[in-house]
């Protein structure tokens, strides 16, 4: 059991900070070289738990992470699946100390190609220790695997279609029940919806990132960034309509790549009229949703946006998402299939019950259970999790 105290899931005003340095360890003779390693680095305040990696899991769920993470996988009977568990749950830009039980350059090597930066088996060597940390402290260490997080771009073929529903509600699931970090961004700054439906209020501060991509930097997104639940941060903007928007050239990847470092999940929701300033958005390595109805227009256009951006590469995967589908005002679906050039990949159906909630924002979607049914495969697609029985799967994520 972790000894430390887990942070409430009450909706925050603001995050609380991190330590700098935590470490979870299970025996005392680790514990103490830790601590001495910490000590010669002039480190007084690092925070240590007692247990292993999946106690480290647990706690990390719960909380930010830290800069530095050291963390005991010797009890771990699959050392790398657990680590690999543990980085869906930190923030990218965490560095990853592991330490256990074995001298094994397989497992050296598997762990080092999961992003961690070092791998020590005991008895630790204080010295040595001491030496991987400051690097990571100092951003100096090499991990060429480091992750970095998704970017999931969600377009809209046309409006009302509900693609922001469909984005605020998969990065909502996403945040919430698989305990990932997520950066929702509404690159419709006029009249986006995204903070309407997450019922926050909408700052400049995106504005000022896309017109002024020099002023992006950590300050700035720690200042920008709107806190909506424990682990879902917002950026978006309402800017009156009467101004126009110029985006400068490289601010929105730039953004991006920032946001990235900094979450597992970042999802872009854009709207189609500003296609053509968001170009080399729509073209970095990225899960591309495309978001329609059922009508013949939207059919027309998929394949449109298909032939323009939506190509499966192979650090680009494309998807087509049919909202209210059997709506009655939707074509049968061999005609849809015949129209846009082939099936959608995922389909949520129509429901009077996700257009009630819909009404509500996402105090009304995060209790619709046919919306969550819908939206089930595209959170597979993005989690990595593997296909399960429809009944077992449903009756975990949503029981």
């Amino acid at each position: 059991m972790s000894e430390t105290t887990v942070i409430s899931t009450s909706r925050p005003a603001a995050r609380a900070a991190a330590p700098a340095v935590q470490v979870f360890v299970r025996d005392a003779e680790a514990d103490a070289a830790l601590r001495q390693a910490l000590s010669n680095l002039n480190i007084r305040d690092a925070e240590f738990v007692k247990g292993g990696v999946d106690t480290a899991i647990t706690t990390l769920s719960q909380r930010p992470s830290p800069r530095l993470l050291v963390v005991d996988v010797g009890d771990a009977p699959d050392p790398v699946a657990r680590v690999n568990a543990l980085a869906d749950v930190c923030e990218p830009n965490t560095g990853v100390i592991v330490i256990g039980d074995r001298n094994d350059i397989v497992l050296y090597r598997d762990l080092k190609y999961a992003g961690v930066a070092e791998y020590f088996f005991k008895p630790l060597v204080s010295d040595l220790v001491s030496r991987a940390c400051g690097a990571v402290l100092a951003g100096t260490s090499e991990t060429p695997a480091a992750r970095t997080g998704k970017l999931v771009v969600v377009l809209g073929v046309r409006g009302g279609v509900g693609a922001t529903t469909v984005a605020v509600n998969t990065a909502w699931h996403l945040a919430e029940q698989r305990q990932r970090w997520v950066m929702l961004l509404d690159l419709d700054l006029q009249n986006g919806d995204a903070a309407l439906q997450l019922d926050e209020t909408p700052s400049h501060a995106l504005r000022e990132a896309v017109e002024h991509p020099d002023r992006v930097d950590k300050l700035f997104l720690e200042r920008a960034v709107t806190p909506v639940e424990r682990r879902i941060d917002l950026l978006a903007s309402l800017e009156p309509l009467s101004e126009s928007i110029d985006f400068a050239g490289g601010a929105v990847p730039r953004l991006l790549s920032s946001l990235l470092q900094r979450y597992r999940f970042v999802f872009a929701d854009v709207p189609p009229a500003a296609a053509a300033q968001l170009l080399p958005t729509l073209t970095m390595p990225s899960t591309f949703v495309i978001v329609s109805s059922g009508s013949l227009s939207c059919a027309r256009d998929v394949a449109r946006w298909r032939d323009w951006f939506a190509v499966n590469m192979p650090d680009r995967v494309a998807l087509h998402v049919l909202n209210r589908h059997g709506a009655p005002d939707a074509l049968p679906d061999h005609e849809f299939v015949r129209a846009a050039g082939q099936a959608p990949d995922i389909r949520i159906p129509y429901d009077r019950d996700i257009a009630a909630a819909s009404i509500l924002g996402i105090k009304g979607t995060q209790k619709c259970a046919a919306l969550r049914r819908g939206l089930a495969p595209l959170l597979r697609q993005l989690s990595g999790e593997q296909m399960a029985p429809a009944r077992s799967l449903f009756g975990r994520w949503f029981g």
